[in-house]
């Protein structure tokens, strides 16, 4: 399992992701499942994965290879007219790698199933966020529902649920995903530390901040901690239930 997190913001985007695979209890590993593209003045492209790894790690090795092929193994997401049309061509290539593996040549094999976060900007357009389903359909971000979490998402959804703003900053927007990402955590064992995180500004078409959170980080420790606190002396102000009789 996995937790991934991609938010909009009226300041440009930002995407957070665990990296902890696993294959039973005694088989837990560390993978990165943010990706990024970038071409200077013209396009920035996030892409994060959740699901069976086999499948999405052929996912993006195959948008990487026709990133770089020869103009006759196109499409490539680097030279795809908007960001609608480089959804689409992520959502056909999980489609195609799904069907590939699954015996039964069925379309969306849960055995093989995946789920992708999509984002980014084109020069001209503005920025732009998708989910995409085992299926190669996908859904686009908007203000009436301004992330999507895909992976272990229910411990996580109701802080963001709650203190979401699209006014935030990004640095506000880092903590609220920390306590978000840190209830998973603390409620799964499938989500692990490090944590990766990616910000984008709105027309700077290039990655403002990406970096990796460890578990020892102190900023992480003192959100970690501090939630917890708060959230007790919160529920301590809460006036006391009485029974009727």
């Amino acid at each position: 399992m996995t937790y991934c997190v991609g938010m909009r913001l009226n300041a440009g985007l930002i995407f957070m992701s665990d990296t902890r695979t696993n294959a039973g209890v005694d088989n837990i590993s560390t993978v990165k499942k943010m990706h990024t593209w970038e071409v200077p003045g013209d396009r920035t492209i996030m892409i994060m994965t959740a699901g069976n790894l086999a499948t999405t790690q052929s996912v993006i090795s195959l948008l990487e290879e026709r990133a770089k092929a020869p103009e006759d193994r196109n499409p490539s997401i680097l030279q795809a007219p908007s960001m609608f049309q480089i959804a689409s061509e992520v959502g056909r290539t999980l489609r195609e790698v799904i069907q590939n593996n699954a015996s039964s040549g069925q379309k969306a094999a849960s055995t093989f199933g995946a789920t992708l976060l999509v984002g980014g900007q084109i020069s001209g357009a503005p920025p732009r966020l998708f989910l995409i389903y085992p299926e190669g359909n996908f859904i686009e971000a908007s203000d009436d529902t301004p992330f999507f979490q895909i992976g272990e998402a229910k411990y996580g959804k109701p802080i963001l649920v709650r203190a979401h703003d699209p006014e935030m900053s990004f640095e506000d927007a880092v903590k609220l995903l920390i306590v978000s990402f840190d209830s998973t955590i603390k409620s799964n064992l499938s989500v692990g530390m490090p944590l990766d995180y990616v910000t984008y500004n709105a027309d700077a078409l290039e990655i403002e901040h990406a970096a990796r959170i460890e578990a020892d980080d102190p900023y992480y420790q003192v959100v970690s901690n501090g939630w917890g606190e708060a959230l007790k002396l919160a529920f301590k102000q809460l006036p006391p239930f009485q029974f009727g009789d």
